[in-house]
């Protein structure tokens, strides 16, 4: 009795490894094409905000990876998206922070997301071919950073060498800003009259103490090594008054 008993037991387990061998070929012959994973299925890695999240997606686009990772933007921020391999993706979220730059005694806070101080001050406009900055270039950024920011003797002796062009400047304009100039641009700050034969219109230069401008205009008593600034305000052009200085041709 307790032989018929096994071999009972072992005809219904013949029973259920003929039905598991069934379903597995079903399976295959019906079904394996549907659990295969995707050809494009790629691990991404985002980094933000002290914290990393790693996920498997075939989404390719950057403001759908940081959405799924929860990450959103605000308007100064910026990411940078990598390849690490075929398999593999890594983005960083760099937020921007606020950081103050002092130039020839004037501080402005300014929001930044970049990494180093170059950068930040390239971002807000600065040559740094023309420039020296406390702390240094390569300083990374961080929050409430002071920056300070000054002409350098050396670099613009360097460019004068180079450049050799000399020129100097004359009486300055009040630069109201209403009228049309010589290269048909709108007198404003940063638009400089002068001597054609001298500097071309359409040059770009630099002017210590005025910075950055452009050769857009001429005039009867501009010639030779002069030049004419056009300022914002009456009460700038006589406080930059007229004066002596090397003029920088950048271009």
């Amino acid at each position: 009795m307790s032989l018929r008993r096994i071999l009972r037991l072992t005809d219904h387990q013949k029973k259920i490894i003929m039905c598991v061998m069934l379903v597995a070929m079903m399976m295959l012959n019906t079904g394996f094409t549907r659990v295969s994973l995707p050809e494009n299925l790629h691990q991404v890695t985002v980094n933000a905000d002290g914290r990393t999240v790693t996920f498997d997606t075939t989404r390719t686009s950057p403001q759908l990876l940081l959405a799924k990772a929860g990450v959103k933007l605000s308007a100064k921020d910026e990411y940078e998206m990598h390849k690490i391999d075929e398999a593999r993706t890594e983005i960083n979220v760099y937020r921007a922070v606020p950081v103050t730059i002092t130039y020839e005694g004037q501080k402005k806070e300014v929001l930044t997301s970049k990494q180093t101080v170059g950068d930040a001050l390239i971002e807000s406009g600065y040559n740094l071919e023309l420039v020296d900055a406390t702390p240094g270039l390569d300083t990374k950024i961080r929050a409430n950073l002071d920056i300070a920011v000054s002409d350098s003797a050396a670099k613009l002796e360097a460019l004068r060498r180079e450049r050799e062009e000399q020129v100097q400047t004359s009486r300055p304009t009040d630069g109201g800003g209403s009228g049309i100039t010589a290269s048909g641009m709108v007198a404003r700050r940063g638009v400089v009259a002068v001597d054609t034969d001298v500097i071309p219109l359409g040059t770009r230069l630099y002017i210590p103490g005025y910075g950055e401008a452009i050769a857009g205009d001429t005039g009867g008593a501009i010639y030779g090594e002069r030049i004419d600034l056009c300022m914002e305000s009456y009460g700038e052009a006589m406080e930059f008054g007229r004066r002596d200085v090397t003029v920088y041709v950048l271009d």
